[in-house]
């Protein structure tokens, strides 16, 4: 199914875990219930990154991760957005000095709205995908 030039009202969200404690992926999990429902913004969960719109990673960037981290980013089609869920995908958290984390992801790839929490709340990552909608523009 290809994309029309209307994915600004109905955005593709690839969700994927760098190395979080599944805090933050539990939140973004609650995001799809009927209590929160993202999918009243158009917004659907997709596992293939070449119909995604939207990037959105919990967890720090680790050496095992950035190449997939990069992979699935470069096969996203333009217009892209990506969002940092919680405090380890923004700067790498309480990790940020273990031996084998590099950081946030902002250290594999560019990134364009930070949401913050330990662990982020379904609100505000909510409130992060609709702001990377303006990106999708």
């Amino acid at each position: 199914m290809a994309k029309s030039k209307y994915t600004k009202k109905s955005p593709w969200i690839l969700h994927y875990d760098g190395s979080s404690c599944n805090g933050c992926d539990i939140e973004v999990l609650a995001c799809l219930t009927p209590l929160f429902d993202i999918e009243r913004f158009g917004a659907i969960n997709t596992g293939n990154p070449k119909h995604a719109d939207i990037l959105l990673i919990t967890g720090s960037i680790n050496a095992q991760n950035i190449k997939v981290v990069k992979q699935l980013y470069e096969q996203m089609p333009n217009p892209k957005a990506v969002v940092a869920v919680g405090v380890c995908a923004c700067t790498g958290g309480i990790f940020k000095e273990c031996y084998n984390v590099i950081g946030g992801v902002n250290e594999a790839i560019p990134v364009d709205v930070y949401v913050p929490g330990c662990a982020a709340r379904p609100e505000s990552i909510i409130d992060g995908v609709v702001k990377a909608l303006d990106k999708l523009k």
